[in-house]
């Protein structure tokens, strides 16, 4: 293998690690937000019910207040129709005290809806205040999780780079250079050649391609797949697995272990 190929297959495990915390970093204050986001929801609905309860508190209020004065109306009324002298009177009075009795056995009616209505809205409200309460806490966990992860991958990353510096100044400037430009391009720019595919595009590898790739004599150039553009590399440790009887490191594995 190509030594500077060597050295860009663990670039790549720095670069990927990189983007992995860099991604992290910027994904949980989102997760955060939509966290709050959620919550302020949850306490929103729980004050659409509680706004809901004190209405029917208030009509109720209203409703006895007047089956109050439905009650008072009829007390002088009959006061009234005991004064009365003639049949007409009477009969006038009769007519409002059971207009003031219908009266109230509408607004009793309509109370005793309002209580069932009432006892529905309490019960959501006691769910209102279970979710707000898991919403609050799932946000506040979330929260300093996310600052301690955060704070965290910040000093994963600096060392990180830090490797990464090292191994750009070992790479040869033309090695790096095509390295650079595939993974802007690609997002990655190595990748393994294993069972004549290459693993990145899944892209079968030409026989003649394949057996230079094998050639493990022709380390001074390094090869490309045709499909993808990203640069291939053969680990024989990783060939034909069925017919090892011992196991063996794989390159990619032992170049990352002895970082």
């Amino acid at each position: 293998m190509h030594p500077d190929l060597e050295k860009l297959i663990v670039l790549q495990a720095h670069d990927v690690e990189a983007k992995r915390l860099r991604d992290e970093m910027v994904a949980l204050p989102k997760q955060v937000a939509a966290l709050e986001t959620k919550a302020k929801s949850t306490q929103g609905q729980r004050a659409v019910v509680v706004d809901l309860i004190a209405k029917e508190e208030a009509l109720r209020r209203r409703q006895e207040s007047d089956v109050k004065d439905q009650k008072a109306k009829i007390e002088r009324t009959r006061k009234h129709m005991d004064l009365a002298t003639t049949t007409v009177q009477v009969t006038a009075f009769e007519h409002e005290i059971a207009f003031a009795q219908a009266e109230i056995t509408k607004l009793e009616d309509a109370e005793i809806e309002s209580m069932e209505r009432g006892e529905g809205l309490d019960a959501q409200k006691k769910l209102a205040d279970e979710a707000v309460a898991d919403a609050t806490a799932t946000l506040e966990r979330e929260r300093v999780r996310a600052a301690e992860t955060v704070a965290l991958d910040k000093t994963l990353l600096a060392a990180v780079e830090e490797k990464r510096t090292v191994v750009r100044a070992e790479i040869g400037e033309a090695a790096l250079s095509t390295y650079d430009r595939i993974a802007k391009a690609k997002g990655t720019a190595v990748a393994e050649a294993l069972n004549q595919k290459c693993m990145a595009c899944q892209m079968m590898v030409r026989p003649q391609r394949w057996n230079d790739l094998r050639d493990r004599s022709n380390d001074d150039t390094m090869m490309t797949c045709e499909s993808c553009g990203r640069l291939l590399y053969y680990d024989p440790a990783r060939d034909a697995p069925q017919r090892k009887t011992v196991p063996v490191e794989s390159i990619a594995a032992s170049i990352i272990r002895s970082l």
